[in-house]
C-alpha cells in the first residue's frame, strides 16, 4: 500500500510545509492570504469544469497542494498574536514600571526561587491588550499558589526573556515564543493586587476540579510521592513530582508513562467501551455510545491539561470512535493523517512540540514495525506471547522515537524494555484502579484499606524505577546527534523496513546508501571538530574557561568536584562540540592562546609591574580596582566580566569602557566569550 497514494496524507504534507515556511520565513500575511484566496477559487473552478477527469490532470493537483501550503502559512500567522494591533508589544510600554492587569492561564513547574505561570493579558496602562506573559512570583511561607483564571494588577517592568548565554543550551526564550510569550514579569506576593477569583474559562473549571480531587485524596491519606504521580497520570500535571524521582523515570525510559498520551487514551477507551456495552443493546445505542465516548475522552483531555500529546490522542481516538460507528474501515495512516491535521489547522505550533513529534512518531513505529517483528517468532502459550507483544510494541516505539529523541536529550536508556514490560501489563490496572478511587474520593467514600493498596502500587513502581534506573552504564549519555544525523536515520529506518516488506534491489540499494550517508555526516561532523577555541563560560558566582584543542578539553574553573560533573553549561559543550575528553584544572592569571595574551584579575586586584601588554583582560572574583587606571597603563583590545563579579561592579565597568571606547564583554548580558 503506498501512503502518498492517499489525497489527505498529501495535502497533510503540503499544511506542514506551510507552517514550517511561515515559522523561518517572514511572509506578507496580505500577500499570501489573497493569493491562496486566488488559488482556492481556480481550484473550485478547475474541479467543476473537470469533474469526474480531475484526478488526471496534474495541474489541478499542483494547484491543491499549493493552496494547501497557503493555508498552512495563513493558520500559523493567524495564531502569531504580534500581528495584532492590541497586542501588548505592539502598544507604549517604554515606561520603566507599567500598570498590568492579567489572568493566570497555566501554572508551571517551580524552580527554586519562584513559582511560575503563564497568564493572558487583560490591559497595560488602562488600554486594553492581549498577550501572554511568564510570572516569576518568589516563594513565600506564607503564600498559597494562584489559581487558573485569577485576574490580578501590578505595578512593574517588563523584562526579556534570557537567550542561551552558553554554547549549545536549550533556548527556553525560543520554547516560550511557540506559546506566545516573549516578556516576563519578576513579582512578590506584596506587590501584587488580585481582582478576582470568579472562574471563566474551560481550563479555569477545569483546574478547580483538579484541586478538589486533590484536596479529597489528602483528605483520603494520599500524600507525596504518590500523590505526585496519581497527579501525572490520571489528571496530566508533572509539576510536583519530585526531580529524583522524574529523572529515575528519565534513566529508565519510562517518562512516557507520566506524559498522557496514546497509551493511556487507549487504555481508558478500552474501560469506557466495557462500561458502556450495554448501550449496545438499546435502540439508539449505536449512536448514542460513540457521543458519549468522545464527549468523556475530550472532558479528560480538557481536565489533564489539552497538552499536544493528550490532544493528538483524543482526537485520533475520536476518529476511530466515529468511523466504528459509521462502520467505515479505518486505515491507521489516514486516521494518525486525519488528527494531526485537525491538530495543525488550529495549533500549528504544536508542530515543533517535542511532545507532539514523539508521540506520532511512536504511534508510526509501532503501526509500521511492530508487525514486522512480532512475526519474526509466534510463542504457542499465550502469557509467552503476551510478553513478546509488549515487548515488540516497545521496541517498534523505539524505533520511531530513538532518532529525535538522540537529538533533542542526547541520551539511550539501555534497560527501556526491561521496564517497559514490567510496567505496562500493570499501567491498565493503576489507570483503570486510579480512575475508580477518583470517583469514589469525589463521592466521599474512599475507604482506607483501598488508599493504602493503591499508594503501595504507586509506591512499588516509583521503587522498580528507581531500581532500573541505578544501573547507570546502560544509560548512554551525551552522544553527539544533529538533526541531519536524525532525518538520515529516519530514511534508513523506512528503507530497512521497505527491504522487508518488498525485498526487491531498488530498496536495498536506498538502505545501503542511507547508511553510507550517515557514515559521511559521521565522519564530515568528526572533521568540524578538529579545530581550537577558548571559551569564557557564563556562570553564576563562579568563573570556568575552557580551552579547546580538536576532541579534548581542559576546564579551568573554582567548581568542586560535584559541581563539575553536573554542569549543564560543560555538558551541552562537550555535546555540541563532540568532546571526548574533559580535563580539569585550576585558574591561572594569565593565558597564551594562539598568539593573544588573556590576563586574569581577581578579588586581589594584582596587575602592577606586568612586563606584557594583554590583548584581552578577564574580570573575576570582583576584584576592587581603577578601571580608568588599569586601562591606561595596559591598553587592552577589550575587557571581559564573568558572572562571578558583583552587579554594581558591572555596571560601573560598564560605563568606563563605554567613557574609554573600549569593548566591554560581560557574560551575564552577551553570553560566553568565545575566541575561535
Amino acid at each position: 500500500m503506498k501512503l502518498l497514494n492517499f489525497t489527505f496524507i498529501k495535502l497533510t504534507f503540503c499544511l506542514v510545509v506551510g507552517i514550517i515556511l511561515a515559522h523561518y520565513l517572514k511572509l506578507n500575511f496580505y500577500i499570501v492570504l489573497y493569493s491562496t484566496l486566488v488559488l482556492v477559487s481556480i481550484v473550485g473552478i478547475y474541479s467543476f469544469l473537470l469533474k469526474s477527469k480531475i484526478y488526471r490532470s496534474p495541474l489541478f493537483g499542483i494547484l491543491a497542494f499549493l493552496s494547501m501550503v497557503g493555508v498552512g502559512i495563513i493558520s500559523y500567522q493567524l495564531q502569531d498574536e504580534t500581528q495584532r494591533p492590541n497586542h501588548y508589544t505592539n502598544l507604549d510600554t517604554s515606561k520603566n514600571y507599567n500598570t498590568i492587569v492579567f489572568q493566570i492561564e497555566e501554572r508551571l513547574k517551580r524552580d527554586s526561587y519562584n513559582d511560575k505561570y503563564i497568564v493572558s493579558v487583560k490591559s497595560i496602562n488602562n488600554q486594553k491588550a492581549l498577550g501572554h506573559l511568564l510570572i516569576n512570583i518568589k516563594q513565600d511561607s506564607l503564600s498559597k499558589p494562584y489559581n487558573i483564571d485569577d485576574v490580578f494588577l501590578v505595578l512593574s517592568e517588563l523584562k526579556v526573556i534570557q537567550k542561551p548565554l552558553n554554547p549549545f543550551q536549550f533556548d527556553y526564550s525560543q520554547y516560550l515564543e511557540l506559546k506566545q510569550v516573549y516578556h516576563q514579569l519578576y513579582l512578590t506576593p506584596r506587590n501584587i493586587l488580585q481582582l478576582s477569583n470568579s472562574k471563566s474559562t474551560l481550563s479555569g473549571y477545569a483546574d478547580q476540579l483538579r484541586t478538589k480531587i486533590n484536596l479529597k485524596l489528602i483528605e483520603a491519606g494520599f500524600k507525596g510521592d504518590e500523590l505526585s504521580i496519581i497527579n501525572a497520570l490520571l489528571l496530566g500535571q508533572r509539576q510536583t513530582i519530585d526531580k529524583t524521582i522524574y529523572n529515575n523515570y528519565v534513566n529508565s525510559g519510562t517518562i512516557h508513562i507520566l506524559a498522557i498520551s496514546g497509551l493511556h487514551i487507549g487504555i481508558i477507551l478500552w474501560i469506557l467501551n466495557f462500561i458502556f456495552r450495554p448501550l449496545l443493546y438499546l435502540k439508539y445505542g449505536h449512536f448514542l455510545r460513540p457521543i458519549i465516548l468522545v464527549t468523556i475522552l475530550w472532558s479528560f483531555a480538557i481536565i489533564a491539561g489539552l497538552s499536544p500529546s493528550v490532544t493528538r490522542a483524543v482526537t485520533m481516538f475520536s476518529i476511530i470512535s466515529i468511523a466504528m460507528h459509521l462502520k467505515r474501515p479505518t486505515n491507521i495512516y489516514n486516521t494518525l493523517t486525519l488528527s494531526a491535521f485537525v491538530i495543525l489547522l488550529f495549533k500549528p505550533t504544536f508542530l515543533f512540540s517535542v511532545g507532539f513529534q514523539m508521540s506520532y512518531l511512536a504511534v508510526i513505529g509501532i503501526v509500521s514495525v511492530q508487525p514486522i517483528i512480532y512475526r519474526l517468532w509466534k510463542p504457542k502459550y499465550i502469557i509467552p506471547d503476551k510478553l513478546w507483544q509488549i515487548f515488540t510494541v516497545t521496541l517498534a516505539a523505539q524505533a520511531g522515537v530513538v532518532p529525535i529523541s538522540l537529538f533533542y536529550f542526547h541520551q539511550f536508556p539501555g534497560l527501556f524494555f526491561i521496564s517497559n514490560i514490567v510496567v505496562i501489563p500493570f499501567l491498565g490496572l493503576i489507570l483503570g484502579f486510579g480512575l475508580l478511587i477518583i470517583v469514589f474520593a469525589l463521592i466521599g467514600f474512599l475507604p482506607q484499606p483501598i488508599v493504602s493498596i493503591y499508594s503501595y502500587i504507586i509506591e512499588s513502581l516509583n521503587n522498580f524505577i528507581a531500581w532500573v534506573a541505578q544501573f547507570e552504564d546502560f544509560l548512554f549519555r551525551d552522544i553527539p546527534f544533529t538533526i541531519t544525523q536524525a532525518i538520515i536515520a529516519y530514511f534508513i529506518i523506512i528503507a530497512i523496513v521497505q527491504v522487508y516488506k518488498n525485498r526487491n534491489f531498488k530498496w536495498t540499494v536506498v538502505s545501503l546508501i542511507a547508511i553510507l550517508t550517515l557514515q559521511g555526516v559521521y565522519f564530515y561532523n568528526n572533521h568540524q571538530t578538529q579545530n581550537k577555541e577558548f571559551i569564557v563560560f557564563n556562570k553564576s558566582r563562579y568563573s570556568m574557561i575552557g580551552i579547546k584543542e580538536n576532541e579534548e578539553l581542559t576546564m579551568f574553573h573554582n567548581l568542586d568536584s560535584i559541581q563539575l560533573e553536573s554542569n549543564h553549561a560543560i555538558k551541552n559543550y562537550k555535546v555540541g562540540k563532540s568532546i571526548d575528553v574533559l580535563i580539569s584544572d585550576s585558574l591561572q592569571s594569565v593565558y597564551q592562546y594562539n598568539d593573544k595574551v588573556i590576563l586574569v584579575i581577581d578579588s586581589l586586584a594584582v596587575y602592577k609591574n606586568i612586563t606584557f601588554q594583554p590583548h584581552y583582560i578577564l574580570l573575576r572574583n570582583s576584584p576592587k580596582l581603577n578601571l580608568n587606571r588599569l586601562i591606561d597603563s595596559l591598553k587592552p583590545q577589550q575587557i571581559i566580566a564573568d558572572a562571578s563579579n558583583y552587579k554594581s561592579y558591572l555596571n560601573r565597568w560598564k560605563a568606563t569602557c563605554k567613557h574609554k571606547k573600549i569593548p566591554f564583554h560581560q557574560t551575564s548580558e552577551k553570553g560566553a566569550f568565545i575566541i575561535k
